[in-house]
């Protein structure tokens, strides 16, 4: 996705409206229109990136400086019990608009949101196999 078509960098232009909560240089968080739970608010770089994997250090190391002291806000101003943080990247794991973004859903014991995580188990061998592929795809 181009800059240009991305919603939420015409969000950052002002060319669409939001409901800010938060805004400096490099980062802005607004309620999502279509939110999970009441306060539910994104958090996203002014710049444009489309997955996690791809923004630079010091993107991440803005948004690091201020995404703790949001959701602790998000939670205290909606009572909740807990939060959410969540973070799509690709069309398989669920990310929607193409321009990195973080989720802070409150959370309210009994809400039934996310009731099920589906965990599994690794057959014998596997789990360090897999470990062993995703070292040599570790570039630090």
């Amino acid at each position: 996705m181009s800059q240009a078509d991305c919603i939420f960098c015409k969000i950052v232009a002002g060319q669409i409206p939001s409901t800010k909560i938060f805004e400096n240089e490099y980062v802005l968080a607004f309620l999502d229109v279509g939110p999970v739970s009441d306060g539910h608010v994104l958090v996203i770089p002014k710049s444009h990136c489309e997955r996690l994997d791809q923004a630079g250090p010091e993107v991440m190391a803005e948004i690091a400086k201020v995404l703790p002291v949001l959701a602790g806000g998000v939670q205290k101003a909606t009572e909740a019990h807990g939060y959410n943080l969540l973070c799509n990247n690709g069309a398989a794991a669920g990310q929607v608009v193409e321009h990195l973004h973080f989720h802070i859903i409150p959370r309210h014991s009994g809400d039934g949101l996310f009731s099920h995580w589906p965990a599994g188990q690794y057959p014998d061998g596997k789990a360090a196999a897999i470990a062993e592929k995703i070292k040599q795809n570790i570039n630090l």
